[in-house]
């Protein structure tokens, strides 16, 4: 298989390839998405550009919590935070798409105790997460998605 370089695409270019095909089947088929992902809590995340203000839109898996949907800003396990964190700490009031509903929420990071107890979890009901978390320096974010 060529990578993208080989074709004259970059990383980055796959990567939006890869997100738009993960939210046509989505949206196609309620909020569910198969191979991979198949029984993996999915939600997708709109959100401003910080800088740019371009509205954007990403596929993230979630953890429920209560009311609340909860994000991990693990990027894999990449050194850096992914462009999505920083554009909802900039624009904390968005919309997701959860299952075939859109609903406004108030965006905002947990910290300390909330946060490591949110990522614990999280760990447990998708193990590669702490694959990510042993990838990186950095400590991976967790945002609370609060409905509005």
């Amino acid at each position: 298989m060529l990578g993208p370089q080989e074709r004259g695409g970059s990383v980055s270019d796959d990567i939006n390839d890869w997100n738009r095909q993960i939210m046509a089947e989505f949206r196609a088929n309620g909020g569910k998405v198969g191979g991979d992902f198949t029984g993996v809590p999915m939600v997708i995340v709109h959100h401003k550009g910080a800088k740019s203000g371009i509205e954007r839109e990403c596929p993230l898996c979630y953890l429920p919590n209560g009311d609340d949907v909860v994000i991990f800003a693990s990027m894999g396990g990449a050194p850096t935070n992914p462009a999505w964190y920083h554009n909802l700490i900039a624009n904390p009031e968005t919309e997701i798409e959860l299952g075939t509903e859109r609903v406004p929420v108030r965006v905002r990071e947990a910290k300390g105790a909330e946060r490591d107890a949110l990522f614990e979890r999280q760990k447990k009901a998708m193990p590669p997460f702490a694959d990510y978390e042993a990838a990186t320096s950095r400590i991976i974010p967790v945002l609370v998605l609060e409905r509005r």
